[in-house]
């Protein structure tokens, strides 16, 4: 198995969206966070395909801050 990072937000509809940040052009959008998680693993397997990911750099997702200024 391979772990994957998630960028998600909600958009101006309400639309909870997913973006895989491995996968340039991997996302989807959902009603509830359950449905959205099933569809991105979904989407993530379609792009896949049959083919084993392996990726070619290393990256660790650190986090998000929020700054004010």
């Amino acid at each position: 198995m391979t772990k994957f990072t998630l960028l998600i937000e909600r958009d101006e509809d309400g639309w909870l969206v997913s973006e895989v940040v491995e996968l340039p052009g991997c996302h989807t959008q959902a009603k509830t966070m359950d449905q959205l998680l099933k569809r991105t693993k979904e989407a993530i397997q379609a792009y896949l395909g049959e083919e084993e990911y392996a990726p070619e750099f290393a990256q660790e997702f650190v986090g998000i801050q929020t700054v004010e200024v």
